[in-house]
């Protein structure tokens, strides 16, 4: 069940979605996991908010983007693709490269259908690849 309450997409209707939507919500549930995981190592709230800062960037996102990239399935890769080529109306902002922002959109759009499909362990597992090779970020509550 989503947070929401409702029950989860069908892979083919969160497929015909605009990798743009999907990373807007894909961007929320990597803020709320980076926040969960902070909230749960008991940090005063200005700690919190500066490791936050460090995990929630273009930068970061792209280079979490990058140690789960090699053990995607075919259709989360296609699905990253996407993000990473969806063109935004805007420009990457500023102190970010226009490559770190296109990974972090492909990364945001993987975690917003992994999420709006129902595929909570899916996002666990991604999430330990990330922790356990160190991208200066915290995700996943454990």
């Amino acid at each position: 069940m989503l947070l929401h309450g409702e029950e989860p997409m069908q892979l083919t209707e969160a497929e015909l979605q605009s990798p743009l939507r999907l990373a807007y919500i894909g961007d929320t549930i990597w803020d709320l996991l980076v926040r969960s995981r902070l909230f749960f190592r008991k940090l005063n709230l200005h700690h919190m908010h500066e490791e936050a800062v460090q995990a929630v960037n273009a930068q970061a996102q792209a280079a979490a983007f990058r140690l789960v990239e090699p053990f995607l399935s075919e259709k989360e890769a296609s699905i990253a693709r996407r993000g990473r080529n969806a063109h935004a109306r805007h420009p990457a902002p500023k102190h970010q490269s226009p490559e770190d922002y296109q990974k972090a959109t492909a990364l945001e759009t993987l975690f917003g259908y992994l999420y709006l499909t129902g595929q909570e362990d899916r996002i666990r597992e991604l999430c330990s690849r990330i922790e356990n090779n160190e991208t200066g970020g915290e995700a996943c509550p454990e």
